[in-house]
């Protein structure tokens, strides 16, 4: 059997590997486009690799898939996170989870899971070709592929799994449209908000440890930690909140309000409690010199003069007007978002080849007998944490099997 695999990342990785574990005999060809293999994983987690995500169950895990999570949670049952760290470990890379349950290899860095990734395919015989990108698939008695810088070299195989990851542009999937796949119109997830006209950027670099991040008008929520940088907003909060409104954001052209609770308690009348109780533990203490939340003294004084109470101020003599001040600015501060930021190198596209177009158990073609799918050309993606690495291994694994 002949089994192409389109794309050097960790889905294409994965599906190689597989194939080859599962079809010995068949002989398996990775072709990537650029001379440069698994540029995502070596990158990630600022170059330490977000391998997988160790939430406890399968559905918590599913729930982190704006897109794709109910297959998500039927797959995963077939490869798990468990199993990504159970396959790495085996091969000689331990992983820790986070207390935040991101996990990464005990080496902190990403060069340990590309190693494992290329020894496991190069100790199977997996045949690799850089420079090759595809430029057709047609479809007749074998599968055959258009590749090579000019697109006219061809080779024909029985198997071809497609995990070339997402294209920011939906005419860069017009190749697999043309054979009768519906494309979800891919558009940007995972990315940091901009805020031109604040004080933000003052700020830059602080963070608050439990934010509640809203887009204003909408349903939109999400909670965690924020960064404040040098052109808005960032971190696990904002990029989910991001990940789970790709498709609105994009519909408001990143042209919309966002609210910030500061402080993470939706409850604004415990946190005008948490203030009045610094009253009456501290009445004669300057507001500057006690902070009831956690937050940074840059921060807090921040507030304070936001709310128009001086610094020098005791806690005893604040009134009713501070509180409301103070209580609004700590949990429904409204920014103006004027476009996005992709978050570092990791860029993520909502969209691609609708799950409608695949058998759900197998990842083949409705359209293509023998075409096979898995990754981000997929309309699966999940927020971060090492979730869309685990999408990777999950489809990869699968697709590899040519069930």
């Amino acid at each position: 059997m002949r089994i192409a695999v389109i794309g050097g990342g960790a889905a294409g990785f994965f599906a190689a590997i597989s194939a080859k574990t599962h079809h010995p005999k068949a002989e398996v060809v990775l072709f990537e486009k650029s001379n440069k293999l698994l540029s995502k994983v070596r990158v990630s987690g600022g170059g330490r690799c977000n391998v997988t995500n160790a939430q406890p169950s399968l559905k918590q895990l599913a729930d982190g898939y704006p897109r794709g999570g109910k297959l998500m949670k039927q797959l995963l049952q077939r490869f798990s996170n468990t199993d990504t760290i159970k396959w790495f470990e085996s091969r000689g890379v331990p992983v820790y989870a986070q207390a935040d349950t991101r996990v990464f290899p005990t080496s902190d860095n990403s060069q340990s899971i590309v190693d494992a990734l290329m020894d496991e395919a190069a100790k199977l015989g997996v045949t690799i070709m850089l420079n090759s990108p595809i430029s057709r698939i047609e479809n007749a008695r074998d599968i055959w592929l258009y590749f090579g810088s000019e697109g006219t070299a061809k080779k024909a195989f029985d198997k071809v799994i497609v995990a070339c990851g997402g294209s920011p542009k939906l005419d860069g999937l017009n190749w697999l449209s043309s054979l009768g796949h519906i494309i979800e119109p891919p558009v940007p997830s995972l990315f940091t908000f901009n805020i031109p006209h604040s004080d933000l950027a003052t700020y830059m670099g602080l963070s608050v440890p439990a934010a509640i991040v809203t887009v204003e008008g909408t349903k939109l929520k999400a909670e965690g930690a924020m960064l404040i940088t040098h052109w808005g907003l960032s971190g696990p909060a904002v990029l989910k909140l991001s990940s789970f409104g790709a498709r609105l954001l994009a519909e408001k052209k990143y042209d919309f309000t966002v609210l910030v609770n500061w402080v993470g308690e939706q409850n604004h009348q415990r946190v005008w409690d948490t203030l009045q109780s610094s009253v009456t533990s501290n009445p004669n203490k300057q507001v500057q010199n006690l902070r009831p939340f956690e937050l940074s003294e840059r921060l807090w004084l921040r507030f304070l003069v936001k709310a128009e109470i001086a610094l020098d101020k005791r806690w005893g003599d604040l009134g009713a007007k501070h509180f409301n001040r103070l209580t609004s600015l700590l949990t429904n501060e409204r920014f103006a978002v004027k476009g996005k930021t992709t978050f570092k190198e990791e860029f993520v596209t909502c969209g691609g080849v609708s799950l409608s177009s695949i058998h759900k158990s197998t990842l083949e073609s409705i359209h293509v007998h023998g075409l096979y799918f898995a990754g981000e050309i997929l309309d699966i993606d999940g927020i971060t944490g090492g979730y869309n690495f685990q999408a990777a291994w999950t489809t990869g694994f699968l697709a590899g099997q040519l069930g």
